[in-house]
């Protein structure tokens, strides 16, 4: 049987690939927020 049809087919197949991507997503998104805010970060003049 073909991969993707499987994979649109089956919705424990489907859910379980989005609620991953979805984590993977805000992991990125973090990870990019953090690096950002490290870089930019502004002395607090003590």
């Amino acid at each position: 049987m073909n991969l993707w049809q499987e994979f649109l087919n089956d919705p424990v197949i489907f859910i379980s690939f989005t609620g991953l991507a979805i984590v993977i997503g805000l992991c990125i998104f973090y990870a990019v927020y953090f690096m950002y805010k490290v870089g930019h970060e502004q002395p607090d003049g003590k």
